[in-house]
């Protein structure tokens, strides 16, 4: 007591009076979030800048004192409540938009600043952050960053962490460094994508680079009532299963409409038993064909009373209804328990059914709210009185009810509200003692000390049995020529864990040996023993399949069922796992998104012995660590995948690639300028430039009226062209992936460049190239044999990006060092190689 009497003394002198926060009735204010959870702090600090947190950071450490990130207190599974005591860091006053970068579609923001602020600001440029939690007039940031919150529009849009390209972050020993950045896919460890979605434990977020998106020019709102909530959910999969996509599709059952109402009249239907909130966004061509059909499929699934909104008044005060639910419910009770549980859409109608079962017979009243497109659903108990023991023992255990139900289904115990202290009990209905090991393990790495909100997410552990090498298995008798294919997961992490044991390297290539990642090993492991499809849920939009799968084999099959996943390869033999590896994107990841953002789940076979699976199939899943990401562009330094779940989406209704040609490259930049900002179809905007021609490739893809209004704009736009053609049978990622195959011969570069920055790097290098290739919306610049490739990295480098060779074609020279990008994080990163990857002898020389 005395000790740490002593260090809070200490710690008011650490920052200017006034925010450092030790009155015993003011902590009163910090004692709890949005949660049944309380936890008094012994102080709450209130820092403006990173070097402020660094310094509380390290004084933290030195006194071992626990430090509890927290935002605006909406969070709703107690993970800023400070249950043991210590200091709540509160982000309030770092509440800057450090910087707004219309051109390249991204900005910086501090922990601070809150959603609505920044929705505000975006909108005067035409832009918005698309992850929308219903708390978003209040909730911070840093919260959303924390938490990896969602929100109505994630059906279509994705949630907080496919948005997240960099992070400032201050870990628990008080070293601030930087994660990723305002370019893509940096050659490092997906550090940020673990931390999203982390609650504090890994690191203090400091500021943040995010993506923003274009506004869609119109928007069209519907309602239509059911006679119930199963009734509903089954028309929200007809919808799907039609091959649309609405920008969402929020449910509410009757009671929560006459509750909703009551507290502020939004024109619901109460007589219902049900009601369907969807909306469709894009060109004005385009949303009222949307909407009808969508309208057609819900009356052929019973939907009644269809209200299409007027105005945007309308929409406005149905919205304001929909995000009151909190709100109103406060009016029936002093308190609530709300669960937040997703399954896979299709078991939707199910679910709800056996929710309904269980609170009847706990005797508890339920109303919901749930955001039926990607299976997230709200359960909102009343707590008549939340100071009785025995009544909150009794709803949370009905909760733990749901929750069991939600994850036999295939689903999650928290889509977006996160662990916190709620939840971490059932954590190991989810995973098993290795994947909750594992998650363990890297937390500990990070944080040794248990600083960064301690007893958070994880249930005390469990001593799990170490892995028994196995002394006589076949992998053990390898010669240096042998290629082993394990056939599964299990065989795979005992070959592994027999080579690692023995202090044998390991080179982990995909099906084909010569397409793998660079690297000299002992023993060569293949994935094509684990190929094919295993599970295919098109209701749900996701196909698992394993890893040594070829890409080209998974769109032929899945093609016959107008479905896809929207990868392309330049290679015709590389497969899931290699793809994923890498993280090697093509240019309709401006449509769709990178590989971490179409990578639901994972298998992973250690070289410890150990299989984990990582991720689950839903969207939405917020329970512990986004362990997808680290492995998405690992290289194989980290574990071997041996099957990967992939997001489908349906085939596009409609597509055009327009190319036009120019007479200088100056000319096909100032076009590309012209265009970006009004890319909202787009699938890619390339300009590719070879001795004597330059051309700028346009393709738009999806609802045929999207695809027509936006290419009509392009051809307004494309003043100077020398030429301008229509191609019918390519698109400009087909025309991506065959300039990388004609450069297989040739060393090429991939610069990784700020968006903003990559019409200036591409004017310098051009006279010294054999041929590039700018992937304009993307920040990726390929340049076919340059003639100063030193001089080219540290362009990059200069510019807030990095420089690498392109896998599959010719690498540079042992002795040329081309990469131009150190990670700050490369301590923290060799630790989880040496970890994870048996001390750097799975893949050596990647990275190295």
């Amino acid at each position: 007591m005395i000790a740490r009497e002593l260090a809070l003394t200490a710690l008011t002198s650490l920052l200017p009076p006034g925010r450092v926060v030790t009155d015993p009735v003011a902590l009163l204010t910090y004692e709890g979030d949005a949660s049944l959870d309380r936890g008094l702090p012994d102080a709450v600090v209130l820092p403006q800048t990173t070097e402020e947190v660094a310094r509380l950071v390290d004084w933290a450490s030195r006194y071992r004192i626990p430090l509890v990130a927290r935002g605006a207190g909406t969070g709703l599974s107690g993970g800023a409540v400070a249950e043991h005591g210590g200091v709540i860091v509160a982000f309030a006053r770092m509440e800057r938009l450090v910087d707004l970068d219309p051109v390249g579609r991204s900005a910086v923001v501090e922990p601070g600043l809150t959603n609505l602020l920044l929705d505000t600001v975006t909108r005067e440029h035409g832009l918005y952050f698309p992850p929308d939690p219903s708390s978003g007039r209040a909730s911070t940031l840093g919260g959303n960053l924390a938490e990896n919150a969602g929100g109505p529009h994630c059906f279509k849009y994705g949630v907080t962490s496919n948005y997240v390209t960099g992070l400032e972050v201050v870990l628990p020993d008080g070293r601030p460094l930087h994660l990723g950045g305002a370019a893509l896919d940096y050659p490092e460890y997906d550090l940020a994508g673990l931390l999203v979605g982390s609650e504090g434990t890994l690191g203090l977020i400091t500021s943040a680079t995010v993506r923003l998106m274009r506004y869609p020019p119109a928007v069209k709102t519907m309602m239509a009532a059911f006679d119930s909530v199963e009734t509903a959910g089954e028309a929200v999969s007809a919808v799907i299963a039609r091959g649309l996509v609405p920008a969402t599709m929020e449910m509410m059952n009757q009671a929560m409409m006459e509750i909703i109402e009551a507290f502020v009249p939004a024109g619901l239907p109460t007589t219902a038993g049900a009601a369907l909130i969807i909306e469709a966004d894009g060109y004005p061509e385009s949303v009222g064909p949307q909407i009808d059909e969508i309208a057609t499929i819900l009356r052929e699934y019973g939907g009644f009373n269809l209200r299409i909104a007027q105005s945007s008044e309308e929409r406005d005060r149905i919205w304001y209804g929909r995000k009151s639910a909190a709100g109103a419910m406060a009016r029936l009770a002093p308190a609530f328990y709300l669960v937040d549980g997703t399954v896979p859409r299709s078991k939707l109608a199910a679910t709800l059914g056996g929710v309904n079962a269980i609170c009847a017979r706990a005797g508890l009243e339920v109303a919901y709210v749930f955001h039926a497109g990607d299976g997230n659903l709200h359960p909102f108990i009343p707590l008549k009185n939340p100071n009785d023991p025995a009544l909150v023992r009794h709803v949370i255990e009905v909760g733990r009810e749901i929750l069991e139900l939600c994850v036999g289904y295939g689903g999650s115990i928290t889509g977006e509200h996160g662990v916190g202290i709620e939840k971490r009990d059932f954590m190991p209905m989810m995973y098993t003692a290795d994947e909750l090991a594992v998650m363990r393990e890297i937390r500990d790495l990070f944080d040794p000390q248990a600083i960064y909100n301690p007893g958070k997410i994880f249930p005390p552990a469990s001593p799990t049995p170490a892995p028994v090498v196995p002394v006589d298995h076949p992998a053990l008798t390898a010669a240096p020529e042998d290629l082993l294919a394990p056939t599964t997961a299990a065989d795979a992490a005992a070959s592994l864990h027999a080579l690692t044991a023995t202090g044998r390297s390991v080179r982990l290539v995909g099906g084909n040996a010569q397409a793998s990642s660079p690297g000299l090993a002992e023993v060569t492991v293949s994935s094509r023993g684990l190929a094919g499809i295993t599970t295919y849920a098109r209701d749900d939009l996701y196909v698992v399949a394993g890893a040594g799968t070829t890409l080209a084999t998974l769109q032929s099959e899945l093609a016959q069922d107008g479905m896809w996943v929207p990868l392309v390869s330049p290679w015709p033999e590389a497969t899931l796992g290699g793809i994923v590896a890498t993280n090697f994107n093509a240019p309709l990841r401006m449509r769709y998104g990178g590989v971490r953002d179409l990578l639901l789940a994972t298998t992973v076979a250690l070289p410890d012995g150990r299989v984990i699976g990582a991720g689950r199939p839903v969207v939405k899943n917020v329970a512990g660590y986004d362990l997808p990401k680290l492995y998405v562009g690992s290289h194989g330094t980290l574990g071997m995948l041996t099957d990967v779940t992939l997001k489908l989406s349906p085939r596009p209704r409609a597509s055009v690639t327009l190319r036009a040609r120019f007479a200088s490259l100056a000319d096909a930049l100032a076009a590309g300028a012209r265009l970006l900002p009004i890319c909202l179809v787009a699938s890619s905007l390339l300009i590719i430039a070879e001795p004597g021609s330059t051309a700028l490739v346009y393709t738009a893809e999806g609802y045929p009226e999207d695809v027509q209004a936006e290419s009509a704009q392009v051809q307004g736009l494309l003043a100077g062209a020398t030429a301008l053609e229509t191609l019918t049978e390519t698109t400009g990622s087909a025309q991506w992936a065959a300039w990388l195959a004609a450069s297989q011969p040739a060393l090429t570069l991939r610069l990784g460049l700020p968006s903003q920055r990559l019409p200036e790097v591409t004017r310098l290098v051009a006279p010294s190239s054999a041929g590039l290739l700018a992937d304009l919306a993307n920040g990726l610049l390929y340049v076919r044999d340059p003639a100063q490739p030193l001089a080219l990295a540290q362009a990059a480098r200069q510019a807030g990006g990095y420089a690498v060779s392109v896998p599959g074609c010719l690498p540079p020279p042992a002795d040329l060092d081309i990469q131009g990008y150190v990670s700050e994080a490369r301590a923290i990163q060799q630790a989880l190689r040496n970890h994870f990857g048996a001390g750097g002898l799975l893949n050596p020389g990647v990275w190295s």
